[in-house]
């Protein structure tokens, strides 16, 4: 198999094939724990954490005249006046105007950009900058996982937390810190220049910090150094599991690429081994029609983003859509006794137990799914369920219809997938089981709903 297509043709059915498929959720080439995940998780409300995010994703620069332009013609936000030292993020949909994904875009100079996240985008970006006549070149910085023998070209912090600031201030050996939300400046720690991006992942307060690889373990050793006395701690890769859910973001859209005849020539050019075509869904939804699985700008909240100022793929689709209805996307909160009720359950000696609740994240596939339900009947879908020991509960990010998507409304999830699970590696055999759940915002947290994107 050369292509995503030939695994496609070989397969059949794209639903049935990631349903199926032998990858797990996705993994961040961390160490699990430094401490206790915790307080781990504790750190980024309670003191300041410290993520290393220099191995999971993908970086594509993008550098020429059409820079821009490229990025303009695939998001569905505008670029007018983007160049150096500005951050957004980038949100790509179908010609259908069904996500295929979401980065984040760095504007590294008037005509070079980097594109950093899962690999989803990069590889549409890349298609688009090799196939569609743009005068750009691109430089691919491969995510640890797909070629763990490279060297990586950055290294890549985020400190966060209500006194990452005062951390990163006693280090800084340059000009004032930029905090203004998704701005980028500079920072010199340790003798090392590197740039920064206000912006953070479990919706507080702080800094993502870049530069070159080898000035990364110096830069490491004087944040750890200097935050010793404010409580920082270090993050492993447990704890960065369930940063999402707090921070109110999906990681996870199933990238709506699948079917289409439009989509073909680039399903043709996606390998047999892209993430694409490797990862997995897993969940109490399941659907024969992997299209009953994609997601609209709005379910996301990124209908906020749309911009009609500028002709992208898939604006036709969504200018039908703009008017609604939209499903909304919300918090659940696992109702205690539910989730007891499971844990209780392994330790049943008649029948299965029930599908095990790994913490501090429970999602056991890239792309999960769980259905969800009032009254027996289907609503929306859960997605990354995790323990906040910030909340002391189980929480899971939603996309409801919006006749149940109000706060306070009681819903339930199924929780573990159906006729004793899929043959995912990940999967014991089990039994579902219901559980209740309230609606609440997101993010879950009032501060960082409230003061995230004002720090000072």
């Amino acid at each position: 198999m050369k292509s995503l297509q030939d695994r496609l043709d070989a397969r059949g059915n794209p639903a049935r094939m990631m349903y199926e498929s032998q990858m797990g959720r996705y993994a961040f080439p961390i160490a699990s724990e430094f401490s206790h995940w915790i307080e781990e998780m504790r750190a980024w409300r309670e003191s300041a954490a410290l993520m290393d995010q220099s191995f999971h994703m993908t970086d594509l620069y993008v550098k020429g005249p059409d820079a821009i332009k490229l990025l303009s013609d695939l998001s569905v936000n505008s670029f007018a006046g983007f160049g150096k030292n500005k951050a957004k993020q980038l949100v790509c949909v179908s010609h259908e105007g069904y996500v295929i994904g979401d980065a984040i875009v760095f504007g590294l100079e008037d005509d070079e950009v980097n594109v950093v996240g899962r690999p989803v985008l990069p590889n549409w970006v890349q298609f688009f900058a090799e196939t569609g006549g743009y005068d750009v070149t691109v430089t691919r910085d491969q995510r640890s996982l797909d070629d763990p023998d490279k060297p990586r070209l950055t290294y890549r912090y985020e400190v966060q937390g209500p006194k990452a600031l005062d951390i990163l201030n006693k280090v800084n050996e340059g000009g004032p810190l930029t905090t203004k939300f998704f701005n980028m400046g500079e920072i010199t720690i340790a003798g090392c220049k590197a740039r920064t991006l206000s912006h953070g992942m479990g919706g507080q307060q702080g800094l993502e910090i870049w530069g070159p690889v080898a000035d990364g373990p110096k830069v490491k050793a004087a944040l750890i150094e200097a935050g010793a006395e404010y409580g920082l701690r270090l993050v492993g890769a447990r704890a960065y599991a369930a940063a999402a859910a707090e921070s109110g973001w999906v990681p996870s859209p199933l990238p709506a690429i699948y079917t289409g005849e439009q989509m073909k020539p680039y399903r043709d050019w996606l390998p047999a081994n892209s993430f694409e075509a490797l990862s997995s869904l897993g969940g109490s939804y399941v659907s024969d029609n992997v299209e009953d699985y994609y997601l609209t700008p709005w379910d996301l909240d990124y209908g906020r983003v749309v911009r009609f100022d500028h002709d992208f793929i898939g604006r036709d689709a969504l200018e039908k859509m703009a008017g609604g209805p939209h499903r909304k996307k919300v918090t659940l909160v696992w109702n205690a006794a539910d989730v007891a009720e499971i844990y209780g359950g392994l330790l049943d000696h008649d029948g299965l137990a029930p599908k095990y609740m790994e913490m501090p994240a429970a999602h056991y596939a890239a792309h999960p799914y769980d259905r969800v339900s009032v009254d027996g009947r289907f609503v929306g879908v859960s997605i990354t369920p995790v323990y906040s020991p910030n909340e002391r509960a189980w929480i899971s990010l939603a996309i409801l219809d919006p006749e149940v998507a109000e706060i306070g409304t009681e819903v339930t999830v199924t929780w573990g997938e159906p006729d004793g699970g899929s043959s995912k590696p990940t999967v014991e055999r089990h039994r579902q089981v219901e559980v209740r759940a309230i609606v609440q915002p997101w993010p879950i947290h009032s501060a960082s709903r409230e003061s995230y994107r004002s720090q000072t």
